[in-house]
């Protein structure tokens, strides 16, 4: 049996409780993938968007929804040696990929500072045209559980505000465009031990600064990997406190809200209090 083919058995079997029912759980709670759709699945390198690909090739094989798929690899500027793991382990994985180029990592790297919010917009920019280009009207990425409650706690921490991750938006600049997140409820660690089972090695991320490296789990010092140590260390302490984040936005009681933004506007509790 072929790779790819152990891969395809075991989302279904083996991970069917840890990744194929999250995977669908957050299809159908958000509303994820519909009739019609023609969903480019992005692909960074990484081991989040390539269980991606197959979970959403798995999908395609066994839902009653008719969508379409294309697998979209851009290369920003990669080294030669990591343009070529991402297609070999494309090819491992039977992920049919179509690459496009940019110059992302030259524009980033003449900007100077710290580039990686500007790689990462440059990036999302350029996976929306052209999945428009090729008649697509969603794109998927590959944020994971971890990735949401991380998101969350930054942006309490680090930028004064309470802000999540959303499952799915649309796109501010290209018009009918929508970005989805099909491992919403997917844990890192299950997509960590999936990579591992079956050896694979992928791309850190799609930064010209960690390409090089295969994926570490806990290496750097970024803020958000102090977030993941930070809810390692609470978990000892308090088993389900990262399940607790993640349903914290969905259970959001704005009678205890002092101020908040709904579309484009504030509000305030004293609008109406005396009323």
């Amino acid at each position: 049996m072929e790779l790819y083919q152990e891969v395809e058995r075991a989302l279904t079997k083996e991970y069917r409780k840890r990744i194929w029912r999250p995977f669908l759980s957050a299809l159908k709670d958000y509303r994820l993938v519909n009739d019609g759709d023609r969903i480019a699945v992005c692909i960074s390198g990484g081991k989040d968007s390539m269980l991606l690909a197959k979970c959403m090739q798995e999908l395609k094989r066994h839902s009653p929804t008719d969508f379409s798929l294309t697998f979209l690899v851009m290369d920003p500027g990669y080294a030669p040696e990591n343009r070529r793991r991402i297609v070999e382990n494309a090819g491992r994985l039977n992920i049919p990929v179509e690459i496009f180029e940019t110059d992302i990592f030259d524009s980033v790297a003449a900007m100077g500072g710290s580039p990686c919010y500007m790689c990462a917009k440059m990036r999302r920019g350029y996976l929306y045209r052209e999945a428009s280009r090729r008649g697509c009207n969603k794109i998927a990425l590959g944020h994971h559980f971890d990735d949401v409650i991380e998101t969350i706690l930054m942006s309490m921490l680090y930028g004064a505000q309470i802000q999540g991750m959303m499952p799915k938006l649309h796109s501010d600049n290209v018009p009918g465009m929508q970005l989805i997140r099909p491992l919403y409820k997917v844990h890192e660690e299950e997509i960590i031990r999936w990579r591992d089972d079956y050896g694979l090695s992928f791309l850190r991320c799609a930064c010209r600064l960690t390409e090089g490296r295969s994926v570490g789990d806990d290496e750097g010092d970024s803020k958000r990997l102090e977030m993941k140590r930070l809810i390692r260390q609470l978990k000892e302490v308090y088993p389900t406190v990262d399940r607790n984040i993640f349903h914290s936005v969905h259970n959001v009681s704005l009678d205890t809200m002092i101020r908040w933004k709904y579309d484009g506007r504030e509000f305030s509790f004293l609008d109406g209090y005396e009323d």
